[in-house]
């Protein structure tokens, strides 16, 4: 792991250490930056988001964290004797640090293969519908009289599009949460 100090933090975001550090940072496990600035920890991180292409996650729990957790592509904000203020700002909240680790590997991996799902539902039922206004189509000689009233459409598009996404965000967990934490490895093969 790498500790990095707020004054030398200073030093390395000049231009000039940049490259340097971020090599550096790639070849470690851990990177922990003590006594950095507001300013400096978004920096940081809008550091390692454009050059490294990277996705970023930030956690904080004070209004000093605010700057760093808005320019993080996700955001996590800990209410505690700091305030609400990273709470405020953050997209996702927890109570304590050691929720983190269930936010992540559990409804991270959950979130992950939902969303997958339901993309991949909601194509199969885009395609399903102009498939079968393709094939009418034909039986109509390509007049584009409509095959279905409004109403008809709207009650489609609701029933299909409403319900199956509640049920499913709801109900679907492919992985108990005890195996999800005892076996990190899966959130990787969710994503």
């Amino acid at each position: 792991g790498l500790v990095i100090e707020g004054r030398t933090l200073e030093h390395v975001l000049h231009d000039s250490l940049q490259n340097i550090f971020l090599e550096l940072t790639e070849k470690c496990r851990a990177v922990v930056c003590c006594q950095a600035t507001p300013l400096q920890k978004s920096v940081l991180v809008k550091l390692v988001r454009s050059k490294l292409k990277a996705m970023t996650l930030a956690v904080g729990d004070g209004a000093n964290d605010v700057s760093m957790i808005q320019v993080a592509d996700t955001g996590v904000g800990i209410s505690g004797q700091e305030g609400m203020q990273a709470v405020m700002a953050s997209d996702f909240a927890v109570s304590q640090f050691r929720h983190l680790r269930k936010l992540l590997l559990v409804h991270g991996h959950w979130c992950y293969t939902r969303l997958t799902n339901m993309v991949l539902y909601f194509f199969y039922k885009n395609v399903t519908y102009v498939n079968l206004l393709f094939w009418y189509q034909f039986f109509c000689g390509f007049s584009g009289t409509s095959m279905t009233d409004y109403w008809i459409l709207i009650l489609f598009n609701l029933l299909f599009t409403s319900v199956p996404p509640l049920i499913y965000g709801v109900l679907d967990k492919d992985v108990s949460a005890e195996i999800l934490m005892e076996l990190p490895q899966l959130y990787t093969m969710s994503q």
